[in-house]
């Protein structure tokens, strides 16, 4: 019997009316490619092999490995990889491909980001995150919970938060709710970014000084004209920025920085 191991932030998964939901959120299909991170002891692993999917699974953890090796081996639409995600390959990764999983809630903000690495090959993403995170993903301007996740994230995909998970759906219990998030890339942008790093570093200023008018975190980066030049009101504060502004924004100073 498997010992949930605190530093990989297991926590299994045992409400069968939970697992159906995600599966039917994930909607598996015959011979799709399916990438699904920390599969653990398999609950979700099976229905999807069952569904007729390509599963790959990446597992850290090397007796849920061998678990997993003897329990779907036989199967040729599985393989599985002893690997720590965030040092996987992720330009190995198939057209029209769906990545799920549980993330361990230390790391589930790394493993998004680096989730933007495969984004032309990525179909959906369908994740178990804590609440909170979740939450955050998802916010609208002018709530506590918008920041830097949420518009770097919502600038690529459209976001939707589909159901909570109890903590008593898990042995062992979490100390917090977790929610099912649904991430679907963006196809259409109103304006591109021109410069992703110069998008980032404005996007990490800004929230630096959440609560600060944004000629405070800007300084050094846009003056007071020339937020006003590009019709920003210089008295609002990052968390009132919507994600198209922060573009704008962006790509002032990309354009600024190639005119010099």
């Amino acid at each position: 019997m498997h010992v949930a191991k605190k530093k990989f932030g297991q926590n299994f998964l045992i409400d069968h009316n939970i697992i159906a939901q995600i599966i039917g959120a994930i909607n598996p299909q015959i011979s799709e490619s399916i990438l699904e991170i920390g599969p653990g002891k398999g609950a979700i692993t099976s229905s999807l092999l069952q569904a007729g999917s390509k599963v790959t699974a990446v597992e850290i953890d090397k007796d849920l490995h061998d678990l997993l090796a003897k329990k779907f081996a036989n199967l040729p639409n599985f393989k599985l990889c002893k690997q720590d995600i965030l040092t996987y390959d992720f330009s190995q990764i198939r057209k029209h491909t769906k990545i799920v999983g549980n993330l361990p809630y230390n790391i589930s903000t790394p493993i998004l980001f680096k989730c933007l690495q495969a984004l032309e090959n990525i179909d959906s993403l369908i994740f178990m995150l804590q609440k909170e995170v979740a939450d955050r993903i998802v916010a609208l301007p002018a709530t506590k919970q918008y920041g830097k996740l949420s518009v770097m994230l919502q600038y690529f995909f459209v976001a939707t938060k589909l159901f909570e998970v109890p903590a008593t759906s898990f042995v062992p219990q979490p100390k917090v709710t977790s929610s099912i998030i649904k991430l679907t890339p963006r196809t259409e942008f109103a304006e591109q970014i021109i410069d992703l790093d110069n998008f980032r570093n404005l996007v990490s200023k800004a929230f630096t000084m959440r609560r600060k008018i944004i000629i405070h975190p800007f300084k050094g980066l846009l003056s007071k004209e020339e937020l006003t030049l590009i019709n920003i009101d210089t008295k609002l504060r990052a968390e009132n920025l919507s994600v198209a502004d922060f573009v704008k924004l962006s790509n002032f100073i990309s354009q600024k920085q190639f005119k010099a």
